[in-house]
């Protein structure tokens, strides 16, 4: 009797004698793939916790801080099904609720556990038809706090699928869920804060292709991952457990990208892309883990409408331009040769409906101009004129990485000469290698740098927490607004040498040229400074910030700046001119030098050198 008695611990939980053993279920609540799929980060101190926000989703009570105590809770729970057949299809059984726990512990343990019967589950996998995943890269939005570094869903591909079928797929998309009154500042504070829930979602692909590639004018990168049948499946097996799941929402970090990697981890075990996301989840940088770890191909592009308008206006002249304008009224043409004739029609149509999306136009009028355009289209019995537009020769994939590392030396005129260490957390600025980003574009997120003398002495010279500007020229078929932003700390030459300022500014304007090759700008600027300088603290300044910047090649960008600003409490201007050269030494090096003249208080006259990492 006390023989067997003794062997009780190692049937602990078996619907089999010696199936498994306690100490099993203890080695797989550590294992990597269980806290994939109880999305379980480590503390310092070894502890874990999930990200998953929602009790709901746990099956023990201390199972958001306890692996192994949501394992045990899990296989009982199988277990208690395994002893109690069910009659009836039951969607609500644990076995049903959590299939991708289902499927690893069934192979693991080797139990004889009989497979769920689950109705719901079924009808979904039926209408997803599903045999592959494809990574959808849309580029980033500079008019949508959420979608500055860009965005990133997974669609389903179907069994049946063929390019012409791709829209009818559906997608899988993870995006906050915002609040309808907050505004866009709001939006972006309470999302960097996390105040915001975080959901998966299924939905038509087509839908999203609508909202970015049409409503958006953004670009799509379309990525096919190299995952197996049953690999998908078990994607498809966790993405069901987390119906109805939130998570805290963050921008930088635990955003779309990173919880689109955590997903896919559950594919295959032993797949790794989420580690190195501890601070900042960039969605280009998340695109390159997938490349790193051979699961993404060379991927398709779909230019976005407003590219593809771009790109028809550039094959036109002036006059078929006008012309276009003319039939988008009713106008039509009647002189020129047939392609010409079908040229303005085509465009017309295309800019028309480029309008109704941009602007919001009535449906109930555009609706019917979009149809008699068609119509007259039809009756020209010729092919299209226009070619479409080539793909960018570098993907996002493909560009620099997101964070920086620099060392340089700064000569001043006035004060001390300074060794300089600087880091940026993300992601680019418009002197930095445009391949794979959106030209005319920057987005410098904790832009930090330090200054060390020949005394040892450290100043922070310079803490940006943001940096951005929208320099979309105005084009023939384009009226667009620039703007930039920015806020932190940097240092101002006074009476005495450079004091600290902290400050938040702004403006908007216009942009002229050619983002890839030649561009200009010039934005009317508001700031509210605070000066560290005695009996001169706050100040408001009002006044003109413009600036030229020249891509001469691919490794080769040169701008200029300046800077005018009336500082009204002080009764001073504020100003600062600045020429820069920066040279691509490759995708992830850079070497840049740039000659400072700025004017506050007195003038000061500085030359920087740097040497860029991009990591």
């Amino acid at each position: 009797m006390k023989f067997w008695l003794s062997l009780l611990p190692l049937s602990v939980f078996s619907s089999t004698a010696f199936a498994y053993t306690q100490q099993d279920l203890v080695h797989l609540s550590a294992s990597d793939y269980w806290h994939t799929l109880g999305h379980y980060q480590s503390g310092v101190t070894g502890s874990f916790t999930s990200l998953v926000d929602s009790p709901s989703f746990f099956v023990s009570p201390q199972g958001k801080d306890d692996p192994l105590a949501e394992l045990n809770a899990t296989v009982e729970g199988f277990e208690r099904e395994a002893k109690q057949p069910d009659s009836s299809p039951n969607d609500q059984s644990l076995s049903c609720r959590y299939p991708a726990r289902f499927h690893w512990l069934k192979q693991k343990l080797h139990t004889d556990w009989p497979v769920a019967v689950c109705p719901e589950q079924t009808l979904w996998k039926q209408a997803l038809n599903p045999k592959g995943l494809t990574l959808v890269f849309p580029t980033a939005f500079m008019n949508s706090p959420s979608s500055m570094f860009g965005h990133t869903l997974l669609r389903v591909d179907a069994k049946d699928q063929n390019r012409n079928r791709e829209l009818v797929a559906f997608a899988i998309n993870f995006a906050a869920t915002p609040e309808s009154n907050d505004n866009a500042f709001l939006y972006a504070a309470k999302g960097l804060f996390g105040n915001y829930p975080g959901t998966f979602s299924v939905m038509p692909y087509y839908r999203k292709v609508r909202e970015y590639n049409d409503l958006e004018s953004r670009d799509i990168w379309e990525y096919a991952l190299n995952l197996d049948e049953e690999e998908v499946q078990q994607v498809l097996r966790h993405l069901w457990e987390m119906n109805g799941v939130e998570f805290d929402y963050y921008f930088i970090d635990e955003n779309c990208s990173y919880q689109l990697l955590a997903l896919l981890e559950a594919g295959r075990e032993g797949l790794d892309l989420t580690s190195g996301f501890d601070y900042r989840a960039i969605p280009s940088d998340t695109v390159k883990v997938l490349r790193e770890n051979g699961l993404i191909e060379i991927p398709k592009y779909r230019a976005s409408f407003g590219t593809r308008l771009m790109h028809y206006a550039q094959q036109l002249d002036d006059q078929q331009l006008l012309a276009a304008r003319a039939a988008m009224t009713g106008q039509y043409p009647t002189e020129g040769s047939l392609s010409e004739r079908a040229a303005i029609l085509e465009m017309a149509y295309e800019w028309l409906n480029f309008e109704f999306y941009d602007q919001a136009l009535a449906r109930e009028d555009i609706a019917p101009q979009l149809q008699k355009l068609l119509i007259a289209r039809s009756k020209l019995n010729t092919s299209s004129p226009f070619s479409e537009p080539a793909r960018p020769a570098v993907s996002p994939d493909e560009g620099h990485n997101s964070s920086r590392l620099g060392l340089g030396y700064r000569y001043s005129h006035h004060d001390a000469d300074q060794a300089l260490l600087e880091w940026r957390v993300a992601y680019h600025d418009l002197l930095d290698n445009a391949g794979g980003y959106i030209p005319g574009a920057q987005i410098s997120f904790f832009d930090l740098q330090l200054g060390v003398d020949q005394d040892g002495d450290v100043d922070l010279n310079q803490l940006y927490l943001l940096d951005a500007m929208s320099l979309a020229p105005d084009y023939r078929v384009f009226d667009s607004l620039s703007w930039n932003i920015r806020a932190g700390y940097d240092r101002q030459p006074d009476t005495t040498g450079l004091t600290g300022r902290y400050f938040m500014q702004g403006g908007y304007g216009k942009s002229w040229g050619d983002a890839n090759r030649l561009h200009a700008y010039a934005l009317v600027s508001s700031e509210l400074n605070y000066f560290d300088a005695q009996d001169e603290n706050l100040s408001l300044g009002l006044g003109m910030e413009s600036g030229l910047v020249w891509q001469a090649n691919e490794e080769h960008k040169l701008a200029l700046s300046a800077q005018g600003l009336y500082q009204w409490d002080a009764m001073r201007w504020r100003t600062k001119s600045q020429a820069s050269w920066h040279w691509a030494l490759s995708q992830q090096l850079g070497l840049r030098t740039e000659v400072t003249y700025q004017q506050w208080q007195r003038d000061e006259l500085s030359s920087t050198l740097r040497f860029f990492v991009y990591l």
